[in-house]
């Protein structure tokens, strides 16, 4: 999800206020120390003007490596 976040030029601060959320929200989860939920997940991906299925499927390949 970092990826698309700097993709959309976005800093976490400024993708924190698109969503009404602390900096601290995306910085944990973008660190992994919190997982968000689907709800959460596409509210995230529209304020990054991104594809949620294409966002998620980059994910599973993530995830598949990992």
């Amino acid at each position: 999800m970092t990826s698309a976040r700097l993709k959309a030029g976005l800093t976490q601060s400024e993708l924190a206020a698109r969503l009404g959320k602390p900096q601290s929200f995306v910085a944990k989860y973008e660190g992994g120390e919190r997982r968000i939920d689907v709800l959460e997940f596409l509210t995230i991906a529209q304020a990054l003007e991104a594809d949620p299925r294409k966002l998620f499927a980059v994910l599973v390949r993530h995830v598949a490596e990992s």
